[in-house]
């Protein structure tokens, strides 16, 4: 009885010892890979309006512009600087988890009658990588939707209803951009 428990305990401790082994690099290069497959994936099998698009490879991040605008006199986003935005995310099945909008909040069912839809402001550094690099693109007026892999969303930990590990949609809409400090 002894000898099965030490067995046991012992083929546990091996395993963890194992587990701890394993590169972080080749794990989170896993990850990436899995979730460019899963963005292309959905990207292949769904309509979307395309009027513009841009992949970048390395991190998997990828945009379509459903609208486009003027250029306006915005050449470069700094961190520092408040964006006022429309946006929808969701899930790659289609899943909405957050939105600006009333009339997709009732759509989906997550509508909340304390909650004000309209646009929000926010400063542009404060906002998951994905996201921030997705408004850094666009000009004021666009439309675009940007699909972010995990490890520029929310990565390993999630967030609220978000799990860990889970590439994002969100669908935005730039409504207006205030330079912050330029230092």
């Amino acid at each position: 009885m002894k000898f099965r428990i030490f067995a046991i305990l012992s083929l546990i401790a091996g395993s963890f010892a194992f587990a701890s082994c394993i590169d972080e690099e080749a794990t989170d290069a896993t990850i990436l890979a899995n979730d460019k497959a899963a963005i292309l994936a959905y990207v292949d099998t769904t309509t979307i309006v395309n009027v513009k698009e841009f992949h970048d490879e390395e991190s998997g991040i990828r945009m379509i512009w459903q609208l486009q605008a003027q250029p306006d006199t915005i050449t470069e986003f700094y961190s520092t600087d408040t964006v006022t935005v429309n946006y929808t995310g969701k899930f790659l099945t289609d899943q909405v988890f957050e939105t600006t909008l009333e009339s997709v909040a009732r759509a989906n069912q997550i509508y909340n009658q304390n909650k004000t839809y309209e646009p929000v402001q926010f400063i542009l550094g404060s906002v998951i990588a994905g996201f921030q690099f997705g408004i850094s693109q666009m000009e004021t007026g666009e439309k675009a939707t940007v699909f972010v892999p995990s490890r520029y969303a929310y990565g390993r930990n999630g967030q609220g209803n978000i799990g860990a590990n889970t590439p994002l949609i969100f669908e935005l809409e730039l409504v207006k951009v205030n330079p912050g400090p330029r230092n």
